[in-house]
């Protein structure tokens, strides 16, 4: 299975840590029966600044993103719709079974408009 799991804030950041290392831990005791989880995840750049972001990457043991989209300091609507397009782009890529969002940011818009869009199943915390 995989997850694309997509970043942008720092509530999310705190979220995430706990839902990562679950799947690590959920992967290192499957058997063989069982399916590995993928998690890929995507790191909007919403929140830009290192105190404001990386930091929380490194305490909270969240694996280090796998995309990074660079979308930061622009008004709501123009980071909104870059977000649309850059998500939609990886999520065509990476084909993902699930979209996770956490929290109520522009981000979190974003990806499920694309999960909607892309008929790719959302899972909200």
């Amino acid at each position: 299975m995989k997850i694309l799991t997509i970043l942008g804030a720092r509530p999310q950041f705190i979220k995430a840590g706990a839902v990562s290392r679950t799947i690590k831990e959920y992967n290192l005791q499957i058997t063989n029966n069982q399916t590995s989880i993928t998690e890929i995840i995507v790191h909007t750049r919403q929140h830009y600044d290192a105190n404001m972001s990386d930091i929380f990457f490194e305490e909270m043991k969240i694996p280090k993103p796998d995309y990074y989209l660079e979308i930061g300091r622009k008004f709501h609507g123009a980071m909104t719709g870059q977000m649309i397009e850059k998500i939609e782009e990886v999520a065509l890529n990476e084909k993902p079974d699930w979209i996770l969002v956490y929290g109520d940011i522009n981000s979190t818009l974003a990806r499920a408009i694309v999960a909607s869009k892309l008929h790719i199943k959302l899972v909200h915390i």
